[in-house]
């Protein structure tokens, strides 16, 4: 039962933040509207924002209603390890020299395919790069695909419905791609340490169901793109990816400190001082450096340390809810709220829920990873995604239905490869 007010103070706050998600083009207005606090309402508008900004009003109303010494206590109470890691892997991930090594890899790799390299860039990109995600995460594995595409698949002079499709199949396989290990999925990593689930367990469980609707989704949009990227594709527009020009000795080191950093994933001590260890490395060898990604990874862990907070004081009503859901049932009803939630939001609260069956917990996973890319809000890297390819859009914004329409297909494939296999 929930304690009065503070559990209906967090639920009615919780509910606030999935309205807030759907309303931040308004903060954006009124951004124009009143130039004068332009900087505060562009940061209201940006989704991953949102659940940050209320577990703050939430902390600041428990402080108000039962002092500041409870508030606080709460607040150290939760484990806020998934949004450290998160911030550390997405900042090293999309280094430069990171970077280069994936696209002189995935360059070199589409030359070898019996197929045009534009085609098999696109592929690959679509493919490869969202599975690859398994191992440097889906916010880094989005990063590198939306870099890799916009030049050649998003283009302005390509039909609208072509873009949505691309868009909705990168979605849908990054947010699926990523269930091969344990980590680097944020929807998996609100569970797997509540839940014991390992690696091992994820890839038998999971991974190989994903990698073959990846696989499918992409090889359909690469033939639906195919005509356009031969066809329309020349010199100036199409994807010529550069050879890495940082000296390989950089590029091992940035390498060696990713898998460590994924090594410790669980041991913040350890990750944020292999963390500090980059940073020292980045600024000496400055010269062979892109701007990190330190904002998009700050407001990916934001909002991931938000869901936490929020997230801990839902139980009351999730549970009951979701202990009366037969299994098939939880995983249509997960992949429909993932579409107006965030599917780690979804997941983390299921963790919360006591007594789960394993059946459940399974269903419950799958529905919203197959869910997260139904709409912007459904998986955390969607942000990211849009922000790097929304230029090549009509009028540089993409919108709700289009993303929901080119999504829909990839998400029957993820939804029947999980449920049948």
């Amino acid at each position: 039962m929930p304690t009065f007010p503070i559990d209906f103070l967090a639920a009615g706050l919780f509910g606030l933040a999935l309205l807030h998600t759907f309303s931040t083009k308004q903060f954006e207005r009124l951004a124009n509207r009143f130039p004068r606090h332009a900087g505060l309402f562009h940061l209201l508008g940006e989704v991953e924002v949102v659940f940050g900004f209320w577990a703050i009003v939430l902390v600041l109303a428990m402080a108000f209603m039962s002092g500041g010494e409870q508030a606080l206590a709460y607040a150290e109470s939760r484990n806020y390890t998934e949004p450290l890691f998160v911030f550390v892997v997405m900042v090293v991930a999309g280094s430069k020299p990171v970077l280069d090594t994936v696209l002189w890899t995935i360059n070199a790799t589409a030359k070898l395919l019996p197929i045009s390299t534009q085609l098999a860039t696109a592929w690959l990109g679509l493919a490869a790069v969202p599975l690859l995600g398994s191992l440097i995460t889906e916010p880094a594995a989005m990063t590198i695909a939306a870099l890799m595409l916009a030049p050649q698949v998003f283009r302005k002079e390509l039909p609208e419905s072509v873009k949505y499709l691309a868009l909705g199949v990168l979605f849908v396989n990054v947010s699926i791609g990523g269930t091969l290990t344990s980590y680097a999925a944020p929807p998996v990593l609100m569970v797997a340490a509540t839940w014991q689930w390992d690696s091992a367990f994820m890839f038998t469980q999971f991974g190989w169901k994903a990698a073959i609707a990846v696989m499918l989704n992409a090889s359909v949009a690469a033939f639906v793109l195919r005509k356009h990227l031969v066809k329309d594709a020349s010199p100036d527009t199409a994807t010529v990816l550069p050879s890495s020009r940082v000296p390989w000795q950089v590029a091992a080191v940035h390498l060696m400190l990713l898998v460590g950093v994924i090594v410790f994933a669980h041991h913040p001590v350890a990750f944020l001082g292999i963390f500090l260890l980059f940073l020292g490395f980045a600024q000496a060898y400055e010269r062979h450096q892109n701007p990190l990604l330190i904002k998009e990874a700050l407001l990916v862990a934001f909002f991931l340390a938000g869901l936490v907070v929020l997230g801990g004081l839902q139980r009351w009503w999730l549970q009951p809810i979701v202990s009366a859901l037969e299994p098939l049932a939880l995983f249509f009803g997960a992949l429909g709220l993932t579409a107006v939630t965030d599917n780690a939001a979804l997941t983390y609260l299921g963790a919360q829920i006591s007594g789960i069956s394993a059946e459940s917990k399974y269903m419950l996973v799958a529905g919203a990873v197959a869910g997260g890319g139904l709409t912007v809000i459904a998986n955390a890297p969607n942000p990211a995604g849009l922000a790097l390819l929304k230029r090549g859009f009509a009028d540089e914004s993409a919108g709700a239905g289009g993303l929901l329409l080119g999504a829909l297909g990839p998400t029957v494939v993820a939804s029947a490869m999980l449920l049948l296999l």
